[in-house]
């Protein structure tokens, strides 16, 4: 009687593993390929960053550093460690990890142990119990179980689901990416229109006390006679005009500085930036390669082809549904009422099998995978529509770079030009050859044309910024973790089990980045 449910056992082991083996090959998702899209030769904008040469694009590493700042060098480091929403995104990365490695842990036989020790007294008076009976009425109950059961994933149901995670979790990890490179970018516009404000507040500072200077003069005009109340109405009104908007500067700058306290984790009531006014930034060249290289280099782009890619997993696993579902479970332990719990005679064991086939489900099972392939359309055209906004970016950029700095030049000669005719204006009204009007209409437009040449160099700035942002900030389709590599832990890792990890956002997607050493 022992043989035959032994041999039973191993032929229904055997034929699983057997199964298992010869259907492994059975993946129902479609094959994924992604969409390949024909892209131009070079971009349409001919500014003075563009360089087409296949092997010159942007620089790894720390963008920012170009623009020759050491303040700025210090906020962008401060933001990646300290920033509380990118840390937040890094944890959102580190929980698609382990989305991904729980898929994985279908794949493995699931084992468990169990043990039952317990003291039962039943009624003396019971149901069917004869009273004469001299069956003990308080007996001793021991129990050690230990159950073993595997889902054989026929038709690659399983690892579908885990592709999808591993495929979600690359995804999260381009994400991070992504928002890195935009709250960096974020500051560094947020930093360069600061500065900005800085040169402004000076220029504004130089036009009162040369202001101050007129109502001087045409009070001491007016006490000689030469001049009327008008023209001291009129000077002190530009004072006042220029003082309100130094003040306007200054309210705009302490707006900008609690911004920038946000972004790098500190409390804004606590961060101060000192006022720069010849802020030392450079306009770095920005080497922007080919298209063909953009696809590898934005990792919102490889995070939307990412998800496509998940998208069609999911499709194997709504197919697989269709198909039967196989468990096989094993369980044996010892069971007895005293001491000699662990001896043979009181062995007990169990193997089955058990499969579950849907015949009619209403079209739940169609319903699922129509939508899968729905869901796989629409992360196609997601895909496509990040594509066309990353090269529009990059246009955008090329653009705006070209076009600044023709206006940057523009905007100085109209600086130069102005300063001329205030001189020559005060000169002539000095001199009594003109009236005051002309001073003031000589005034306002060179603080006109300085503010203007101050606001159109943060322009030129920030939109390089803009076009580094554009261009994925050096990031690299390398950067990204393989499939294998999104996985925490091994199936059979047991240490550290309870540690919290703490991710800190800084070279995602690399291994570091997600678990602590």
């Amino acid at each position: 009687m022992d043989g035959k449910p032994r041999v039973g056992a191993r032929w229904i082991a055997g034929l699983a593993m057997a199964a298992q083996v010869g259907l492994g090959g059975c993946d129902l998702a479609p094959e994924y390929r992604p969409p390949d899209y024909v892209l131009p030769a070079n971009y349409q904008g001919s500014g003075p960053f563009t360089v087409a040469h296949p092997l010159d694009t942007l620089p790894r590493g720390p963008w920012w550093e170009s623009f020759n700042d050491a303040l700025l060098n210090q906020l962008e480091q401060q933001l990646v460690s300290e920033n509380p929403d990118l840390a937040a995104m890094a944890e959102q990365y580190t929980q698609a990890r382990d989305l991904a490695a729980e898929a994985r842990a279908g794949l493995f036989p699931q084992v468990g142990v169990s043990g039952v020790l317990s003291e039962n007294k039943q009624s003396k008076n019971r149901l069917f119990r004869n009273p004469n009976s001299a069956s003990l009425l308080v007996e001793s109950d021991a129990e050690v179980l230990a159950a073993a059961s595997w889902e054989p994933d026929f038709w690659s149901e399983i690892r579908n689901r885990t592709r999808m995670q591993k495929r979600l979790a690359q995804s999260s990890a381009a994400s991070l990416a992504a928002a890195r490179l935009s709250l960096q970018a974020e500051l560094a516009i947020d930093y360069v229109a600061l500065r900005g404000l800085d040169t402004q507040e000076a220029i504004y500072r130089a036009a009162i006390v040369q202001y101050e200077q007129a109502v001087t003069i045409t009070m001491q005009r007016l006490q000689g006679r030469i001049a009327s109340a008008l023209d001291v109405a009129r000077s002190r009104g530009q004072l006042a005009t220029a003082q309100a908007s130094e003040s306007s500067v200054l309210a705009s700058r302490a707006v900008l500085q609690h911004a920038i306290a946000v972004l790098v984790g500190v409390n804004p009531s606590s961060f101060s930036i000192p006022v720069e006014a010849a802020a030392p930034l450079t306009t770095p060249v920005i080497p922007v390669g080919i298209p063909s290289e953009l696809l590898q280099r934005r990792p919102d782009v490889a995070g939307a082809e990412r998800q496509m890619a998940s998208a069609n997993a999911a499709i194997g696993v709504s197919r697989a549904a269709f198909y039967p579902n196989i468990t096989i479970s094993l369980s044996g332990g010892f069971q007895d009422q005293g001491f000699h719990l662990f001896s043979l005679p009181n062995s007990l064991w169990s193997i089955g099998a058990s499969a579950m086939l849907p015949l009619f489900e209403g079209g739940l099972r169609r319903a699922e995978l129509q939508r899968s392939w729905s869901q796989y359309a629409q992360a196609r055209d997601s895909y496509r529509s990040t594509v066309l906004s990353a090269f529009q970016e990059v246009e955008d950029g090329l653009a705006l770079t070209a076009h600044l700095q023709q206006q940057v030049q523009q905007q100085s000669e109209a600086v130069a030009e102005a300063h001329k005719a205030e001189t020559l204006a005060m000169q002539l009204y000095v001199g009594g050859l003109t009236t005051y009007l002309d001073v003031v209409v000589a005034q306002e437009t060179e603080l006109t044309a300085r503010t203007a040449e101050a606001q159109t160099r943060v322009s030129r700035l920030q939109a390089t910024v803009g076009l580094i942002r554009a261009l994925g900030g050096g990031w690299s389709i390398a950067d990204l973790p393989t499939e294998q590599a999104v996985l925490p832990f091994g199936p059979l890792d047991f240490t550290d089990s309870d540690h919290q990890p703490r991710p800190d956002g800084s070279g995602v997607g690399t291994e570091q980045a997600s678990r602590p050493p």
